[in-house]
């Protein structure tokens, strides 16, 4: 396939090691910038009011500890998700993948125009949450996947910053896709990238944000909202996959053992109703300083690039799953 284009193909280096070092700068920034837009507009100590609060699934904060420990532990994995799409990159350069550029996708006849575009985003969107949906349950299921996954456990109170908080095995595996897909159809590389790189990334934002929001109930039969998310930092462990999907809720309502008993709901909307958001707990909630995240010295004390250096966990969940980690003599816990 000849790669004839203004956009990601002509623009990306020649020099794999360069693409690689350039993808894993913008995608670093990308991450960094959008992450702290978000944070500090739902986190930061003078933006924080009782109206935003009262729909904060935890209503604790997370200590500036425990967020450094997200950027550390997304700085220390970052590098190895890059790898896929670089790789991709270059083959789709060099002619050895069915990977294609437009110069305007929307008139591109050859591969439907407007029409095959919709269809190429649609396809990614569900192929795409379909594998990230297995790959995570893996991590929950078998021993040898939680090894590397329960490091982003660690943050069972995430903010914005935790989205790609992984070690660096998970980082590799959810985006090979990047590179699989233009190995086994058509498809055009900037629809791809801005599928993983935008779209996918704000609805990790969404759901890592700490945050509900009234137009997506936690109760909507078809999307996971960010109180499953939260949920699933908050509870899911070796042996207890709740709500490993990203978009879609049909893949854990597939299997069992996937949701989390419904009668036990704590989102938001159904903690409102028991009275658990009033002003008066708003007036006992601590905001920390965060301002000490930019202060250079705080990352600089011993253990500071650690990824581990905060003391606040879940002792429940700890405790638990030092039950099931000693229980699994087998492959696969149930």
């Amino acid at each position: 396939h000849n790669v004839d284009c203004t956009m990601l193909c002509e623009f990306a280096p020649s020099s794999f090691v360069t693409t690689w070092a350039l993808l894993t700068a913008i995608g670093f920034s990308i991450v960094m910038i959008s992450s702290s837009i978000v944070f500090f507009h739902y986190y930061w100590k003078s933006r924080v009011t009782y109206e935003k609060w009262k729909w904060k699934t935890n209503p604790k904060f997370p200590s500036p500890e425990k967020v450094r420990d997200e950027i550390v532990q997304t700085a220390k994995g970052i590098y190895t998700a890059t790898i896929p799409p670089t790789i991709s990159i270059y083959l789709a350069q060099t002619g050895n993948s069915k990977a294609y550029c437009s110069d305007n996708p929307l008139t591109d006849a050859d591969h439907g125009g407007a029409i095959g575009l919709l269809v190429q985003f649609l396809l990614i969107t569900l192929v795409s949450d379909f594998c990230e949906w297995g790959y995570h349950r893996l991590g929950h299921v078998y021993p040898q996947f939680w090894s590397f996954h329960k490091h982003h456990h660690v943050f069972f109170n995430p903010s914005p910053f935790a989205v790609i908080a992984d070690e660096y095995v998970d980082q590799f595996f959810r985006a090979l896709p990047l590179l699989l897909f233009p190995m086994i159809v058509p498809i055009n590389m900037d629809v791809m990238f801005f599928t993983y790189g935008a779209f996918f990334y704000m609805y990790g934002i969404y759901l890592h944000w700490g945050y509900e929001t009234p137009w997506l109930s936690a109760h909507n039969p078809i999307f996971n909202s960010a109180y499953h998310h939260y949920l699933h930092h908050a509870k899911a462990i070796l042996g207890k996959p709740y709500h490993t999907g990203f978009f879609f809720k049909i893949w854990d309502n597939m299997v069992e053992g996937g949701v989390y008993p419904r009668d036990k709901c704590f989102c938001v909307q159904c903690e409102q109703k028991k009275g658990k958001r009033s002003p008066e707990m708003f007036k006992k909630v601590v905001v920390p300083d965060y301002s000490v995240l930019l202060d250079w010295r705080f990352w600089t004390g011993d253990g500071a690039w650690s990824g581990i250096s905060a003391s606040d966990e879940n002792a429940e969940l700890t405790a638990e799953e030092k039950v099931f980690a000693s229980a699994a003599k087998s492959d696969t816990v149930k």
